[in-house]
């Protein structure tokens, strides 16, 4: 990596004395190698920066990057492109593969997958053998091989037994369980919010008594086994109020959301298209309020892309068969400054509020420090198929100009720079 002298950048990092500073940052063979308020350039390559933010580099709780058994939608090398591109140098990965990742050899091979790219990939293992919510995985031997947290992904663990045992024997290595809360005896087949929208479209629609349920459940297991637990992609202003209720009363528990959930409704579906067709469903206007305001409260720790790519052929299909999800790691930060968050907000939900849930060291801006860094702004930009870096094009968003931009991004002595 080459050496670069940033220039009169606004650094947003709220454990540097710099905090809300205008200042230089040079950075020698990846290293920070100094900070301050007026560095004059040599050889380097200089980048202004007037007007731009640098942070620790972003990290996402949940994506999907193909890898095991996926790499037609995804693979490692090209998530990691989106990934940087998105500001991400962090990616939690969803065990949603085929096969699941339910064994420490597939844990070690992920690992193995993941190494000398810019972005840190950090597996996540599965609650259940083959994701079946039978029997417990081999959760404590996937976590010696480098498993960060467990989860079944998007087969909800309907067992409350397997989901007590799972607390219960996780809390003995201090490992999280992650819980996508829904119960599917009442989210049924249906493929949208029950609501308005389901009404006029003549379809079945997911009550939101399907998420909140099983947040009540996990709750109440949680706070039985006296374990940590956290909700991925709340959707609904009841969980918001159930998991902020939780804390009150001195639960461990997290819990994060999409970002598309924090601007998108049921609205979108009026004329079925199928790219906004995700699991959760999209919500209401008031749901969509509510998620906002647990951001601004504090209930809400972390946002996610809840990345999914697919090929055209699950998406350019009828919207009952049409599969769940989109593309979200190079929208996640255009959206939050949608949503109307500030720089400072997205910092803490993408930044620190993700690392802390996973118990991983927060990066430092500092000299002498291996750079970690993002440096963006709330530029316009056109989203397109030519600098979409994942392999599949299921976003809604792609053809339309997006304002928040990455413009480096740098990690493990590699540099992603917008063109």
């Amino acid at each position: 990596m080459m050496n670069i002298l940033i220039k009169s950048c606004t650094l947003v990092s709220p454990a540097s004395s710099h905090h809300l500073k205008v200042v230089d940052v040079l950075i020698e063979n990846g290293i920070i190698s100094k900070i301050a308020a007026d560095i004059k350039p040599s050889e380097t390559k200089t980048i202004d920066a007037k007007g731009k933010y640098l942070s620790v580099g972003f990290f996402d709780l949940n994506a999907n990057l193909g890898e095991l058994g996926l790499e037609n939608k995804e693979e490692f090398i090209s998530g990691s492109a989106a990934a940087a591109a998105g500001g991400f140098t962090g990616v939690g990965v969803m065990p949603n593969t085929q096969p699941p990742v339910d064994a420490k050899a597939q844990v070690e091979y992920l690992k193995n997958r993941a190494k000398g790219l810019l972005v840190d990939i950090y597996p996540y293992g599965t609650i259940s053998q083959k994701k079946e919510g039978k029997d417990l995985a081999e959760m404590y031997d996937m976590t010696q091989s480098g498993a960060v947290a467990f989860t079944d992904g998007t087969a909800p663990v309907q067992d409350a037994g397997l989901m007590e045992r799972a607390l219960l024997y996780a809390k003995g290595f201090d490992a999280l369980v992650i819980s996508y809360p829904e119960d599917s005896s009442i989210a049924g087949k249906a493929k949208m919010n029950e609501g308005e929208m389901s009404t006029y479209l003549g379809m079945k629609g997911i009550p939101n008594i399907a998420e909140e349920l099983m947040i009540v459940r996990d709750l109440y297991l949680a706070e039985y086994t006296q374990s940590k637990i956290h909700f991925t992609s709340i959707s609904t202003a009841h969980s918001v109020a159930l998991i902020k209720a939780a804390k009150a009363k001195g639960l461990q528990v997290t819990c994060d959301v999409t970002a598309h959930h924090l601007v998108l409704t049921e609205q979108a579906l009026h004329d079925f298209d199928t790219h906004y067709k995700v699991k959760p469903p999209l919500r209401t206007n008031a749901d969509v309020e509510a998620l906002l305001a647990g951001i601004k409260d504090g209930t809400i720790d972390a946002i996610v892309s809840q990345h999914t790519p697919h090929e055209i052929e699950f998406k350019e299909v009828e919207f009952e068969t049409a599969a769940y999800g989109i593309t979200g790691l190079q929208t996640a930060l255009p959206l939050l400054f949608k949503a109307g968050l500030n720089a400072q907000e997205i910092v803490e939900k993408l930044v620190i509020g993700p690392r802390d849930i996973l118990g991983l060291p927060q990066p430092e801006i500092k000299e002498g420090a291996q750079a970690n860094l993002t440096l963006f702004d709330e530029s316009e930009w056109d989203y397109t198929t030519e600098n979409n870096y994942s392999k599949s094009k299921n976003s809604p968003f792609i053809g339309e100009k997006l304002k928040g931009k990455v413009w480096l991004t740098i990690n493990n002595h590699q540099l992603y720079e917008a063109k």
